[in-house]
Formats: structure tokens, sequence, C-alpha cells
């Protein structure tokens, strides 16, 4: 403050340099007094507000974060199982295909079954010594191997009751004794089944 009264007294008229006191002298403060009268007190509560305000955003960050990983979770389990779905229903195909691949051929072969059958029943009066009976029979039982080893089996229909999940009913007739009434009487063509499934339903006579 010294130096700029000496600089105002500089600049007065020499009569009246003594004449001014150093308390009648006013000066404009400056920006860092201005600074400095206006500025709050520090007591450590906008370092405290922005160290609460960076740890809710952290803590929402955090939340957001978790959010994802439970989403992305949840969407790895939901493929796992409908792969785990896949997989297993694509085994079981296979499996049926596997089974019933041969289907097809072995249907048509039936046919020459029951041509064979019905040979050997004409057969009944012949010796059984006799070449063309004894390869007749000989065909027959290879074939019986065949159909055994393929999994086919015979429907079983004489006597039993009648089954619409395996016989088809071509005829009615009046039963031989009371114990064959509702039951089969007769067998008018076999029927067979391919691995419990039926590849021909047993064509039978129904006692009434």
């Amino acid at each position: 403050m010294s130096d700029k009264n000496e600089k105002i007294e500089d600049a007065m008229p020499e009569g009246k340099k003594e004449e001014v006191m150093p308390e009648d002298i006013t000066t404009e403060p400056t920006a860092e007094e201005h600074a400095e009268e206006h500025a709050e007190p520090d007591n450590g509560k906008s370092h405290r507000e922005s160290h609460k305000h960076k740890k809710d955003k952290a803590s929402e960050k955090v939340a957001e974060l978790e959010g994802v990983i439970a989403g992305m979770m949840d969407k790895h389990l939901r493929l796992q199982a409908e792969f785990d779905n896949f997989r297993k229903r694509t085994l079981r195909e296979k499996a049926d295909l596997i089974k019933s691949g041969g289907e097809t051929v072995l249907t048509a072969i039936l046919p020459i079954i029951d041509d064979i059958e019905r040979a050997l029943g004409s057969l009944k009066e012949v010796a059984d010594d006799d070449p063309s009976k004894i390869g007749f029979v000989l065909i027959y039982n290879k074939f019986q191997e065949f159909l055994k080893n393929n999994s086919i089996r015979e429907i079983d229909a004489t006597g039993k009751e009648f089954d619409v999940d395996l016989h088809f009913a071509v005829t009615k007739i009046p039963a031989p004794s009371e114990d064959l009434r509702g039951r089969i009487v007769d067998v008018v063509q076999k029927g067979y089944t391919l691995n419990e499934k039926v590849i021909r339903f047993a064509k039978v006579v129904i006692g009434e």
C-alpha cells in the first residue's frame, strides 16, 4: 500500500502533498482480494458431496453390469436347454429310423411268406421225405429266421379277444362254442409287428 501512496503523492501538486493522509486514500480491491472476500469457507462439504456422487455412479454402473450378466446367463441356460432337447430328439429320431429303416423292404417280403405257407399247406398230404416238400420247408425256415433276426414278430390272434390295435375284422360268424363268442375264430391273413410297431394288421374272423 506504501507504493500506491507514494505514487499518489507524486501526482499531487506540491502544496498539497502534506495534506494527504493514508486513511483518506481509497483504492479498488484487486481480483484476488475480491475472490477471497466472497469465497465460502472450505469445510470439506463439497469434497464429500463429490465423493458421494462418484460412489452413486459406480453403484449404478455395477447394478447395470449385474443386470447384463444375469440376462446373458439366462440366455445361455435357455440355449443350453434347447440344444439338449434338440440332441435328445435327434438321437430318438435316429434310433427310430434305425429300427424302422427297413420297414418297406421287410413289409414287401411278407406276401412271399404267405405264398410259402399256402404252398406248405397244399403239401400236407405229401410225405415229409419228399424232396420238394423238404425244399419248401427249408426256404420257409430261413425266411422265419430272417424275420426273427430283423425283429419282426407274428401277431398272435387265434382264440384271442379282438383288439383293434392289432386285428382287422373281415367278417363275423356264429361262434363254434360259447367260449369263442367275441373272440377270433379264424385268421385270414397273419399280422406282423416290427419292434412292437404294427406293420400289417391280422385279418381275422370273429365269432358271435
